[in-house]
Order: C-alpha cells, then structure tokens, then sequence
C-alpha cells in the first residue's frame, strides 16, 4: 500500500515547529506544535504554473466538475469552519456523499479539511498544500491523515484505492492549472 512519509502541514492548527534546539541563552526551547495523528496517505506532484492559478483552479468549487475525477461534485464556500457537500468517487469504490469541515485556508498555499465517519471512529484531515518553487513552477501536495480508533485499519484496508484517487486528483489539478497558465 502506497505510504506517504508523514507530511508537513503548513499552518494553523496543524503547524510543525522543525526548530526544537535550545536558544543561545540557555533558555527552554518551546515545544513542539504537535500535528494531527495517523496515517498518512499523499501524492505529491511538480506543476508548471504559478500558485495563484493553482490556487484559482482548488478554490473555484463550482467548477471542480468540470475536471476533478475524485470530487466530481462540489458546493459548499471555502471558509473556516464551513462545511463542504462532496461527492467522494474513489477507484473501485461506490460514490459516497462526504460532508468535511474547513479548518483551515490560506489563499495560494493551503487548504484543510476534517471529516468524521462511523460515528467518530474514523477521523481524517485532508489537505491540498501548494509549495512554490519558482514563479511558474510549484509542488502540490495532496493527501489525507488517517486517526480515530479505525482510522489506520481504513488506511490499510482502501489505502491503494485512496492513492489512485489521489493521483488522479493531483493529474487533473496539473491538466487544468497549466492549461490555464498558457492562456
């Protein structure tokens, strides 16, 4: 099953602090920021296109039909503490109807989302995080944290059906972004 090494959420409540040697003075060293546990799932892909077209094609839900194989429909506004209405099309799997709660968003660089299913059992944070490389060149990352008491049994269990949703994700987001770069 394809495992990604576990990623580095950016901000917000998922921020890793890489810096945990002492300061200089002598003083304690803060904590580290803790991420979410689990699982986790990712692909990762080199898109020739800028961030803000990256982010213009993940942000534009109302259009995520038009190109998105994984989410072939999608309504819902990009806000902190809103809820997304997804229809979740995963290889080999029937289409389910997934309803993920935004908690957190930066324009051009991130986006996450939590979910809960069988009754709090399983837990993921989903993410779509865009690292800048150059000015028309980025690095998307696009995966999902699986926790909760059967959240790494469902990893391991749909984890090559989930890789190949991913994969086809972060394929149609290069498609679409640099097709429209070259305009």
């Amino acid at each position: 099953m394809p495992m990604a090494p576990a990623p580095q959420l950016k901000a917000g409540l998922f921020a890793r602090n890489p810096a945990a040697a002492k300061p200089a003075d002598g003083a304690a060293a803060a904590p580290k920021a803790a991420g979410p546990k689990g699982v986790p799932i990712e692909h990762r892909i080199g898109i020739q296109a800028s961030a803000e077209t990256i982010w213009k094609v993940i942000y534009d839900l109302d259009r995520w039909h038009e190109w998105n194989p994984l989410y072939p429909r999608a309504a819902g506004t990009i806000k902190i503490g809103a809820a997304l209405d997804l229809t979740l099309v995963l290889p080999g799997q029937a289409e389910r109807a997934i309803q993920p709660v935004i908690v957190d968003w930066v324009p051009n660089e991130q986006l996450h989302w939590k979910l809960s299913m069988m009754k709090g059992l399983v837990k993921t944070v989903r993410y779509i995080e865009i690292e800048v490389l150059a000015e028309q060149s980025c690095i998307v990352s696009n995966g999902e944290i699986f926790g909760g008491m059967m959240g790494p049994t469902v990893a391991k269990q749909m984890g090559r059906s989930i890789h190949r949703g991913f994969a086809g994700f972060s394929e149609a987001l290069k498609a679409r972004a640099e097709a429209l770069e070259r305009r």
